[in-house]
């Protein structure tokens, strides 16, 4: 690593302009260089964030003798393939949730990662969301006694009927979308973070809303990922977890969160699709009603109002410089990404068949 500043590549400027260039950024960092598919949409938001240099090929990026790491902001479908190149290229990297197209795939990118020895995360920045943060130390300290049952339920409106919405990459099976993986991946690595690894899991995955619209051509075309999913988890230490999520139901709910044990319950609500920096914990034991906990300081060390992620995922970022200095991989890294996507598969594959599906390795 060199002296001074570090210095990062983003590749992909959607969410990346949005939350990796400003997050890097404000820890630090000097983002040297964007990447993306479209020259047109690389001139924009390099000269909306102030970066010199752009590219339409991702791998001349990742070629570059003047950065240190790369962050893969794209759709799943090319992660695979940009973080064998960057980990290939002696760069850290910081890759984008979905982790990847199929456990396949995580598999390989996690030995990648092992063999190369350089830092490798995933951005699942929510679990340093104050929220899921604090209901870690919670369960950790025994609040509630032996955890032994977590509900989730999550709600949001992506486009109410009759108007059919534009078909984004997530609607295409090629680029790796669909909701499970868009949002669930996040909900299933926070309650690895809780609950640690899975043993089995069953589950359904569906299209509520399939009629979508070309957005270049105008015309109607049908959606070919999910928009709807349902899974019930066994964990290794016993816990029983169940999730119902869908981005076709009017009006958003958000999501509600609660996770019982022998002593006690805890119990969290988000208005929308992420956990807020401001995020409630109600908590009981022994019988007693629920009550707001008061969350430690320490969960929301600072404010940005930028974006409602860009506080976790400075905080991710943090660590991904920390682990870039001590020559590790803090959690979430790759071992966690494919342990994640183990379980998308799983649910999917429980879908077709109609049956469990253990979760090996």
């Amino acid at each position: 690593m060199a002296a001074g500043k570090k210095r990062i590549g983003v590749i992909g400027v959607g969410f990346g302009l949005m939350v990796h260039v400003p997050g890097f950024r404000s820890e630090g960092w000097d983002v040297v260089a964007l990447s993306s598919r479209s020259r047109e949409r690389a001139q924009r938001a390099a000269q909306d964030a102030g970066i010199a240099d752009i590219h339409t090929d991702p791998h001349e990026l990742i070629r570059r003798n003047d950065i240190d790491a790369v962050a893969i902001a794209t759709p799943p479908g090319p992660h695979h393939e940009l973080s064998l190149a960057a980990l290939k290229a002696g760069k850290h990297v910081l890759c984008e949730k979905p982790f990847a197209v199929n456990a396949k795939q995580a598999a390989e990118m996690r030995a990648a990662a092992e063999k190369s020895g350089k830092t490798a995360m995933v951005a699942h920045e929510f679990r340093h969301t104050p929220q899921r943060a604090y209901i870690k130390q919670l369960l950790d300290h025994g609040y509630i006694g032996q955890a032994n049952l977590c509900t989730l339920e999550l709600f949001v409106d992506r486009s109410s009927p009759p108007k059919a919405g534009p078909a984004p990459w997530s609607s295409k099976t090629s680029e790796g979308g669909g909701f499970l993986g868009a949002l669930g991946s996040h909900y299933i690595d926070g309650l690895r973070f809780w609950f640690g690894d899975l043993e089995r899991v069953s589950g359904k995955v569906t299209r509520l809303r399939p009629d979508l619209v070309d957005p270049k051509s105008g015309k109607p075309v049908k959606s070919e990922t999910d928009d709807t999913f349902s899974f019930t988890a066994v964990f290794r230490s016993g816990v029983i977890a169940s999730m119902t999520a869908s981005f076709a139901t009017s009006p958003t709910r958000g999501a509600r969160i609660a996770v019982m044990g022998s002593e006690g319950t805890l119990y969290a609500e988000q208005p929308g699709a992420n956990p807020m920096e401001d995020g409630v914990v109600l908590g009981s034991r022994l019988g007693a009603p629920l009550q707001k906990l008061d969350t430690p300081p320490q969960f929301t060390p600072f404010k940005d109002d930028r974006d409602n992620r860009l506080m976790a995922f400075r905080l991710l970022v943090r660590d991904f410089t920390r682990g870039i200095d001590t020559g590790s991989s803090p959690a979430p890294n790759f071992t966690d990404g494919w342990r994640c996507q183990q379980v998308l598969d799983a649910v999917r594959e429980s879908s077709e068949t109609g049956r469990s599906v253990k979760i090996t390795g």
